[in-house]
Parts: structure tokens; sequence; C-alpha cells
């Protein structure tokens, strides 16, 4: 079953893991030896957290001589925040309304809460 490029993004990003390799990223490239040195786990273990980044799109691998850079992909990223967005304005315009009613309830309207 094929998922949208969204939800691929959200479930790379649902592991704490992912998310300290990210961090690390954006300090600049980074071998996977570099990047799986934080964590207690193997290197196959890494090499699959890095894998689910790749497929989101997350982190791409270079190959410079022997050495392979893993660096930081920032598209999804702003995928997300367009995505979020509109859920901040939702909730930026809810709490005004509750701001609103709260005021002019402890102005004494009694038409508080009709509008």
């Amino acid at each position: 079953m094929a998922t949208d490029r969204l939800s691929d993004t959200f479930f790379a990003l649902a592991d704490p893991t992912r998310r300290a390799i990210m961090a690390r990223l954006t300090r600049g490239e980074a071998s996977v030896t570099e990047l799986a040195e934080p964590f207690d786990m193997t290197m196959p273990a890494i090499t699959k957290h890095l894998k689910v980044l790749e497929r989101a799109g997350l982190v791409a691998r270079g190959r410079e001589a022997q050495w392979r850079p893993v660096r930081l992909e920032a598209a999804p990223l702003r995928e997300v925040s367009g995505w979020l967005e509109n859920y901040r304005r939702f909730w930026d315009e809810s709490l005004d309304r509750l701001d609103d009613y709260l005021q002019a309830i402890q102005k004494g309207d009694p038409d508080a809460g009709r509008h």
C-alpha cells in the first residue's frame, strides 16, 4: 500500500532516534559512524533509521571517495510546516474568539456568547 509523502514524513519524525539524527544533521553532514556515536544501538539499527529518513526524503546520502556523508534535506519539512499552518491559523482564530468572549463576560455584556 502506497503512502503519501506527508505520511512518510510524519512516520519518520515519530521516532526520537530519527529526530535526534536530524538534529545532529542541522550542524552539517556526517558519516553513519558519527551519527551512531551517541546511541546505544548497532550499526544495522542506525542504518534502518537512516533508510526510513531517506525514504521520507528527509536525508540524502552522498559519496565522496571512501566517505559517504549523510545530509539533511529540508523540502519535506516545508510541506509539514505548510500543512500545520492551516491548524495554527484555526487555533489562533479560536483563541482570539475565546479571548473576545471572556472580555465580554468580564465587562458584563449580556449578549456574550450569542455572536
